[in-house]
């Protein structure tokens, strides 16, 4: 199949700063605030026409990198470095390409250039993450399609150029035959710092029955811990399941293997253990894909998040016993899309999930929903709406709730995720671009800084 082909003219850089409502806590940091990036790229598509696309993301200190020698500010600057680097990778020539084209032209040099300065693969591949989702907002739009329509018919040119293990596999046929949700689940996430009782009262309020639970790496915390929030789940969420995030927290799979098996002899986690669906990165990235799971991949199936930090993050981690992989728009869409290819070429019991970076309300939490529809996850995990305050004021939160019905509410006087019915509808997404019909106040948004601190 014919993609069309585009040069990039412009790409700008913004941002703009975001106050959490309470604090989270993954792993060892806890966050309060942190800066949302806003990305526009100008494309001129052949024989078409020009047209801007937009996206935007959390830059979340120390999840891309959690080198403990930088502080958290450090690991946001590297963000912002990861797309000022890639911006230039990106507008290094103005040839005709696909979509996925340009990515593929600019992603290797991207990630040895941030390589050059000590800055890790995962946040290497953040700057690429959203001005594709960009470019590609702006090439859906001068077609006039949609998201779902446009991908169906692979207007992205996406193929198994950096994917080798996938070279033969019928790219156009998969993203032909996907079918997208008409809506996603809420997966709801307890935070570390979170009072397991309060989960009681926010079930009476929403209709919840997804839930992704927080570990800390510490077996006796982390079991009674669980055993707080079981009894919430038990008694007021019937039918519910849940997922565990380790945040990199455990040091091996020995250590996991000492907390499943006190689950399993525990009986107040006999109806949890039975609802429990997967595990995400329980070890750190250093030692995640070095050594086999061995009998622990027998227990309960095992994910990769942060240790996906390259294309052939998933086949490595496949063979030594990870049954599945996240998506998440911040690590980039295309290689979501070839992962979950992967899963259609290799059979159960592979699969892939849908995560979370705390999208707020605008393009990131749009877009991301319509990826996690179109790759068919039932449910994904949700967060920014907790977090942060909505819109919190934001002078395009009335355009965004007008021209997206059902997705957002207004009660309360301001403009957040409509939750309470416990999931997200899709079918307002469907309209020209990547899932949106209303666009920010790019004027009103910060050009994005400058990095303060020297990457080494």
């Amino acid at each position: 199949m014919t993609s069309p082909r585009l040069r990039i003219r412009a790409i700008e850089l913004y941002e703009r700063p975001v106050q959490f409502t309470k604090p989270f806590r993954f792993g060892a940091v806890t966050v309060e605030a942190a800066p949302q990036a806003f990305v526009r790229a100008l494309v001129e598509v052949e024989g078409v026409g020009e047209d801007w696309g937009g996206t935007a993301e959390m830059m979340m200190p120390k999840w891309f990198d959690k080198n403990p020698a930088r502080s958290p500010a450090e690991t946001v600057d590297g963000l912002r470095r990861s797309l000022h680097t890639a911006r230039d990778a990106y507008l290094a020539d103005d040839r005709l390409d696909s979509a996925f084209g340009h990515h593929a032209a600019a992603y290797g040099a991207q990630v040895q250039a941030c390589r050059a300065v000590g800055l890790p693969d995962l946040t290497a591949a953040y700057g690429p993450a959203l001005i594709d989702k960009a470019v590609l907002d702006g090439l859906l739009r001068a077609l006039g399609t949609d998201f779902f329509t446009g991908m169906a018919a692979n207007v992205a040119g996406l193929d198994a150029r950096l994917t080798q293990d996938l070279a033969g596999f019928d790219v156009d046929g998969f993203l032909g035959g996907l079918t997208p949700l008409g809506a996603v689940a809420i997966r709801h996430t307890v935070g570390l710092l979170d009072e397991p009782e309060d989960l009681r009262g926010l079930l009476a309020r929403e209709r919840l029955s997804r839930f992704k639970i927080k570990l800390g790496g510490d077996v006796a915390a982390d079991l009674e811990r669980l055993k707080a929030i079981a009894r919430v789940l038990d008694t007021a969420a019937e039918g519910y399941r849940a997922t565990l995030d380790g945040n990199e927290q455990y040091p091996d799979a020995a250590a996991l293997a000492g907390l499943m098996e006190a689950m399993e002899r525990d009986p107040a986690l006999a109806v949890f253990r039975q609802h429990l669906l997967y595990v995400e990165q329980p070890i750190a990235r250093e030692r995640a894909l070095g050594e086999p799971l061995g009998c622990l991949a027998k227990r309960i199936p095992l994910i990769i998040d942060e240790s996906d930090d390259g294309y052939d993050a998933f086949p490595r981690a496949r063979e030594v016993g990870y049954r599945g992989v996240s998506s998440k728009s911040c690590k980039g869409l295309y290689k979501a899309l070839l992962n979950r290819a992967r899963c259609a070429a290799w059979g159960a019991p592979h699969f892939i999930s849908a995560e979370d970076l705390t999208c707020q309300a605008g393009l990131a939490v749009q877009q991301d929903t319509a990826l996690v529809a179109l790759l068919g996850i039932g449910h994904a995990e949700r967060n920014g709406h907790q977090y942060g305050k909505g819109f919190d004021g934001a002078p395009e939160a009335g355009d965004f709730l007008a021209a997206h019905p059902g997705f957002y509410t207004g009660e309360g006087g301001t403009v957040r995720l409509a939750t309470a019915g416990g999931s997200l509808p899709t079918a307002t997404l469907a309209v020209p671009g990547f899932a949106s019909a209303a666009q920010p106040a790019w004027d009103r948004l910060d050009r994005l800084q400058e990095p303060e601190h020297q990457a080494s």
